[in-house]
């Protein structure tokens, strides 16, 4: 059975060789898939050739996925993130699992070996870290949301992996800090839209409470240093400023002096409406 591995990506130079070059030990085709690349991401890709590209404005996540997966030439979709890397041992499976195709599946859950600034780490939750990234063309979309989308399967119809997908997350704090600046504000907007709000024991608690799960139960000490920056990253980064930001939707005070309006953090977002392919 032919596999397409879609890279949807974004200002990639640095990883996209790589991703595409790795993506080459499975795929039949390799479909680039970029949302307005101004580095030298369009211009690698060219130079490596035997890659498709489509290119379209970004709108959201889930959006962008959506109207990438059905320009897939082939029937099972491998959705690669460029800081993600195929291995010889996943092309394997994969390609065994393609051979004789279960027709209860509509796909698969792959599970990520995670890095940070380059240290594989294997605990902090990340050992746990799946993702459903094989998948059939016609039968799986994202479930509209702005951040950390997901697939829309009957879990009776997914099935699991055993190799893993290399996944290299961050090689400073710059590139931490950018990230996620811009995903905690679209994840408490994702909340906002749930009907959740923050409160004073909420904000005080919940991050201190995700320390303890991520450090102690998820046993994120066996990592060492890194470890330790994950879980407080995660948990006093992520956790807080997420309420933070859901505090500041709701109450924060209008700028003296600035033209009549609502909040920027409040401000409508893009629709999340599925686009034609």
């Amino acid at each position: 059975m032919s596999l397409t591995v879609l890279i949807p990506c974004k200002d990639e130079e640095r990883n996209i060789q790589a991703c595409v070059e790795s993506a080459r030990l499975v795929a039949d085709e390799v479909l680039v898939a970029d949302s307005g690349s101004t580095d030298r991401t369009l211009d690698i890709v060219r130079e490596i050739g035997g890659c498709r590209l489509i290119e379209r404005e970004f709108i959201g996540y889930s959006d962008f996925k959506n109207w990438a997966i059905p320009q897939a030439r082939n029937p099972w979709v491998l959705i690669v993130d460029a800081d993600e890397r195929v291995t010889p041992e996943l092309a394997v499976e994969i390609r065994e699992v393609l051979a004789k195709p279960s027709a209860e599946l509509d796909g698969y859950w792959i599970y990520r070996q995670n890095h940070f600034m380059g240290r594989e780490i294997k605990h902090c939750g990340w050992d746990t870290d799946k993702v459903f990234r094989l998948l059939r063309r016609d039968k799986c979309r994202y479930r509209l949301c702005r951040v950390h989308e997901e697939i829309e399967v009957d879990p009776q119809r997914a099935g699991k992996l055993n190799s893993r997908l290399k996944h290299y997350t961050y090689w400073s704090y710059d590139q931490y800090f950018e990230k996620y600046v811009k995903y905690t504000r679209l994840g408490a907007q994702d909340m906002w839209d749930a009907g959740k709000r923050t409160s004073f024991l909420a904000m005080l608690s919940r991050p201190f409470l995700r320390f303890l799960q991520l450090y102690i139960l998820r046993r994120g000490f066996l990592d060492g240093l890194p470890g330790l920056q994950i879980c407080m990253l995660q948990s006093f980064f992520v956790t807080f400023v997420k309420q933070a930001r859901l505090w500041e939707m709701e109450h924060a005070a209008q700028q003296l002096g600035a033209a009549p309006g609502p909040s920027p953090a409040i401000l409508p977002q893009p629709s999340l409406r599925r686009s034609a392919a």
